[in-house]
């Protein structure tokens, strides 16, 4: 069963999982750029529920920094049960809203420069080692799904950035 994301039309397609680097920081890099972009207010939330740009960038610089530990400890430990990351209170705990945009696409770069050594480090043995997920529903999943995933996420909260700005 191949998995699609309903509302970006993102498909998890798990034999692209080792090119997956060059992608995700294409996508950093754009989400980087408009937090970057001194003529775009990025701390604003258009509506109530939905974050503001500088929030997504924030939230996707956690998920990139969480992805990497996820990796890392998949490689020490056979099956890994890796909480939850705590999405919706990391944006009050961590102040997303506060945070610096600049800072924030600095920590960007770095975070998917991070996950990417990771991830090009990894054996091909080392591509089908599994850990217990929990988003959207817990269930097992490999190293090959999780950089798929992270993928996901980049490509996912670059585009809700852009439909703010646009």
């Amino acid at each position: 069963m191949t998995e699609e994301c309903a509302q970006c039309g993102f498909v998890y397609d798990l034999t692209k999982a080792t090119t997956a680097v060059e992608a995700i920081n294409e996508r950093v890099g754009a989400a980087a750029a408009v937090l970057r972009d001194g003529d775009v207010d990025v701390r604003s939330r258009r509506h109530p529920e939905v974050w503001s740009p500088l929030e997504y960038g924030c939230h996707l610089r956690d998920v990139l920094l969480v992805q990497r530990e996820r990796v890392l400890a998949a490689r020490r430990v056979d099956r890994p049960d890796y909480p939850a990351m705590g999405r919706d209170e990391r944006v009050v705990h961590d102040g997303y809203a506060e945070q610096e945009p600049a800072d924030v696409a600095r920590q960007l770069a770095d975070a998917a420069q991070m996950f990417g050594n990771a991830l090009t480090r990894l054996s091909d043995d080392d591509w089908n080692r599994t850990l217990l997920y929990h988003f959207p529903e817990t269930s097992e999943r490999s190293l090959r799904w999780v950089a798929m995933h992270t993928l996901h996420e980049a490509q996912h909260h670059l585009r809700d950035i852009t439909h703010q700005i646009d």
